[in-house]
């Protein structure tokens, strides 16, 4: 049984549909592939080969361009499933009683995320991708629920004059330290919070 988002045909949690109806043995061929892609582009970013993960899946080179026939099709493909499974992170922070905490909790989720997650670093701060065109819909889903969030800790007290914009571009920020900061592992979270007592302090 799939047990991936709404609309899905996969088992892969919040990993889209594919565009066409596939046979049982095609979509467990598909699902290895996405599998394989997301460990991999996790590990590696943006950079492996198509015949990589073709590889690592266990399947052939045809195999893999038959589901997607680009490398930016697949890699849009794991970036969704990325960035649905946060919006579902952020989803089920709205009911948390202190609406700050709750802000900035899903803010350090998306950092710890990106640290082990080199795709999503690729994803946001576009390296080698067009952000809009990878995260299209799904980064609209996510701007909403985070857009809840910030309005509720805004009421709760928060600075009034941050937008969801600019909260996605600190992180982007934040995670390019992330991937720099080798030798200090722990930058990106004192940068990051540093910036929440900010928002605390306006």
């Amino acid at each position: 049984m799939a047990v991936g988002g709404p609309g899905t045909d996969s088992s892969i949690p919040y990993a889209p549909p594919s565009p066409r109806p596939l046979r049982a043995d095609a979509r467990r061929n598909r699902d290895q592939i996405l599998a394989a892609a997301l460990e991999t582009f996790a590990r590696e970013g943006h950079s492996v080969s198509l015949d990589e993960i073709a590889r690592r899946a266990g399947v052939g080179p045809g195999t893999v361009h038959r589901h997607f026939p680009t490398k930016e099709a697949l890699f849009e493909a794991v970036v969704i499933t990325r960035i649905q499974r946060l919006t579902e992170k952020a989803r089920s922070l709205t009911a948390m009683p202190d609406p700050a905490a709750a802000l900035f909790d899903f803010l350090f989720d998306v950092l710890d995320e990106g640290a082990v997650k080199k795709d999503l670093v690729d994803a946001l701060i576009g390296a080698g991708v067009d952000v809009g065109e990878v995260t299209g819909a799904a980064t609209r889903g996510l701007n909403e629920v985070l857009g809840v969030l910030l309005t509720r800790a805004q009421a709760a007290g928060i600075r009034q004059d941050v937008t969801v914009t600019e909260l996605m571009a600190v992180m982007a920020s934040t995670l390019i330290a992330t991937r720099r900061s080798g030798h200090d592992p722990g930058l990106s979270r004192r940068v990051l919070q540093i910036f929440c007592d900010g928002l605390r302090a306006g």
